[in-house]
């Protein structure tokens, strides 16, 4: 009943959290009130990425004859789509039970509430109290769906990302409230198995309103094209689920006017509030702002032996910052002197068609902070690796400090970005700069290379251009 660490939730950040105090010589348990892995791997990354691939898939056999291949017949089987992203989710999750079980971790389920002494109180499902006592807690219990005031979800017509991936069947027609990482990502699955999709962002920017807006604009503008209706600087009024489907009434912000939509589904994707509730936080006296746990650089609360990390802090709600600020915060409990995160250099990534990634400063931002900047931009269709992917849409935009070269950010939207944005993580991360970009020599044929001339591009000194 007694451990060194106590972790509840076992989502990216607990799971991690507890791995790498095991590896630190900790006796760890860890707290879950459903499966191992949290939503992240159960109703979040992991299986959204399965239903994307599936789309992306059923794309490329829809498009079969642009490579030189002739295919008939092809359907997408919504319910086998579902259950192939059921099925990576599970085994995703029993391979943290292998971890934990490889760690030494004990895996105690039910709901977790801290109590005064140090201590966790756990109540099982059948209702039966049970507590535990640590030198150390960390609460890492993660988000869920932001509600809107006239958007309330009951999983039914209106529906959180969870259902989302779930339904029963395919919904002919879907509008998705909402054009961050998450609505644009099911707005992409959905249109591209044959729903029609409508987005609803408020701001004015649209489409993934927190990225460059040349970014959105390109996404945009590929959205729009595909038969994706796109509604930005809008807000939505009501929503009528009397009927048979919905009826969604929403006004435009910039002049006002008014229309209805008819859907079979509202998808909710305004943003995620924080699992703070109900867990004993307000007893013990640990200091919140707006559902938020406030924490020092090592994510110590005011309240000695407490840590809160991932999603129930106010910082990016992405599951590699909730393992990193795990990690940090373990190995800072074991003594170790590991360096705070910089959280100007976390990547960020949208996993649609195409797909988004970034790191660092937008170029109004880095304009706003008062550089003088070089920016330079290389559209894949200049591109012979994305000619011969046939992957010709999107570019690379980077941008540097006129002065010294300082990599202050970049800009992705193309293929298979994701798995690129790292060079630029760790270029920043290293101190590079723009000319030591230009001279890293990228291999040939690659959509890498795009980096390369993006950063010559800003210099002048672009070939392919």
């Amino acid at each position: 009943m007694n451990f060194d660490l106590i972790v509840i939730g076992s989502g990216p950040g607990g799971y991690v959290a507890a791995i790498r105090a095991s590896q630190l010589g900790m006796k760890v348990a860890v707290v879950e009130r459903e499966s191992l892995g949290g939503i992240c791997l159960n109703w979040g990354c992991i299986p959204t990425k399965a239903l994307l691939k599936s789309a992306q898939v059923f794309e490329y056999i829809q498009h079969a004859s642009d490579y030189g291949i002739q295919v008939s017949g092809a359907q997408a089987d919504f319910g086998a789509m579902v259950k192939r992203s059921r099925g990576v989710a599970d085994g995703m999750s029993k391979g943290i039970n292998f971890l934990f079980k490889k760690n030494k971790i004990t895996v105690i389920n039910g709901n977790g509430r801290l109590v005064r002494g140090k201590k966790v109180e756990v109540t099982a499902a059948a209702g039966a109290k049970t507590e535990y006592s640590a030198e150390h807690i960390i609460v890492a219990t993660g988000g869920r769906a932001k509600e809107l005031p006239n958007l309330k979800i009951d999983g039914k017509k209106i529906i959180d990302y969870r259902k989302a991936m779930t339904l029963e069947q395919q919904p002919k027609s879907l509008v998705v409230v909402g054009a961050g990482a998450i609505g644009v990502e099911f707005a992409y699955f959905y249109h591209s198995i044959g729903t029609k999709v409508t987005i609803v962002e408020f701001l004015e920017q649209g489409l993934l309103p927190r990225e460059d807006p040349d970014v959105s604009k390109e996404l945009a503008k590929i959205y729009q094209k595909a038969g994706i209706e796109v509604l930005a600087n809008t807000s939505v009024e009501t929503v009528d689920t009397k009927g048979a489907g919905c009826k969604v009434t929403v006004k435009s912000r910039k002049d006002g006017s008014v229309k209805q939509i008819d859907c079979d589904v509202v998808l909710s994707a305004a943003g995620v509030t924080p699992n703070t509730e109900s867990i004993g936080l307000e007893e013990l006296g640990v200091k919140t702002d707006r559902g938020f746990v406030l924490v020092d650089d090592y994510y110590r609360t005011n309240v000695p032996g407490i840590y809160a990390i991932g999603d129930i802090i106010p910082t990016q709600a992405l599951a590699h910052v909730a393992s990193a600020e795990g990690i940090t915060c373990v190995e800072k409990i074991a003594g170790h002197t590991p360096d705070p995160i910089d959280y100007n250099n976390i990547p960020s990534c949208t996993y649609c068609s195409p797909e988004v990634a970034s790191v660092g400063l937008t170029e109004q931002a880095a304009k706003d902070a008062g550089y003088t900047l070089k920016v330079g931009k290389f559209p894949f269709s200049a591109s012979g690796k994305a000619s011969a992917a046939g992957a010709k849409q999107g570019f690379v935009k980077v941008i540097f400090d006129a002065k010294y070269g300082e990599f202050l950010g970049a800009h992705f939207i193309g293929a298979n970005v994701t798995e690129m944005i790292a060079e630029v993580v760790v270029a920043r991360k290293l101190e590079t700069t723009g000319h030591e970009i230009i001279k890293a020599i990228h291999p040939h044929p690659t959509m890498s290379e795009a980096v390369m001339e993006a950063a010559a591009a800003a210099y002048d000194e672009v070939i392919h251009l």
